[in-house]
């Protein structure tokens, strides 16, 4: 993926973190300590996505956010280690178009990048398809339908939500917690209901469930969308 990406964040440790996830995915970065540095950084290239922390020292992420939005409607994602309804809805209320709570999973991270970035570049050189293709079947990620051959196959909306979400990140396995935090929004929960959702989706689009073509278990890992079955891909 061909992106550029601005991390503010304050503690070196971490934001380093997030730039090495991102170069693994093929995703240029930056690293800004400050909202005033940020800011700099912005005015010297340009980027993307940024990923914004909120307790930050001067300006806190907040005040960058809105005055931000006077200038550009660049996505931001928002890490931060404040968990309360009224942080995120503030957040989302200044114009960020995702927050994700700390600790987070590197590889979720990253996935919601990704995501972002598809949507907001989506106009750039057919940067995203209409759909996907694996196998005789096309997934639609906007449209939310999922046809083989042409002919739409009923998915619950949770079930094209976990299949969008493998399919979206091919050739990484992510664990049934990953998967829940990510497609459930939720930090806790039960966690199985996971894997029954993958048997739901398996019925519906392997020839054998019991020996899944797309969607793999790997030992000790988790779950992960087969890459090699995705349409150009070899």
């Amino acid at each position: 993926m061909k992106a550029r990406v601005l991390i503010i964040e304050d503690e070196p440790e971490l934001g380093e973190l997030v730039q090495l996830y991102l170069s693994k995915d093929g995703i240029d970065s930056d690293i800004a300590v400050s909202a005033e540095a940020g800011f700099e950084s912005m005015a010297e290239g340009s980027y993307d996505l940024i990923t914004l922390d909120i307790n930050l020292p001067g300006m806190d992420g907040f005040e960058f956010l809105q005055d931000l939005r006077q200038k550009s409607d660049i996505p931001v994602l928002i890490l931060s280690a404040r968990e309360g309804d009224e942080d995120i809805v503030l957040g989302l209320g200044l114009g960020a178009d995702e927050f994700v709570n700390k600790p987070f999973s590197p590889k979720v991270l990253v996935a919601k990048i990704r995501a972002i970035l598809r949507r907001s570049l989506s106009g750039r050189d057919n940067f995203i398809p209409d759909s996907i293709a694996f196998g005789p079947f096309s997934l639609s990620p906007e449209g939310y339908y999922l046809e083989k051959n042409s002919n739409r196959i009923l998915l619950s909306t949770k079930e094209f939500e976990v299949l969008r979400f493998l399919v979206q990140n091919p050739g990484t396995a992510f664990t049934p917690d990953e998967i829940y935090r990510t497609v459930w929004g939720q930090e806790y929960g039960d966690i199985t209901t996971v894997g029954v959702y993958i048997q739901r989706i398996r019925k519906k689009i392997e020839n054998s469930p019991a020996l899944p073509e797309y969607i793999l278990t790997i030992h000790g890992r988790g779950y992960l969308f087969d890459k090699r079955k995705l349409k150009g891909e070899s």
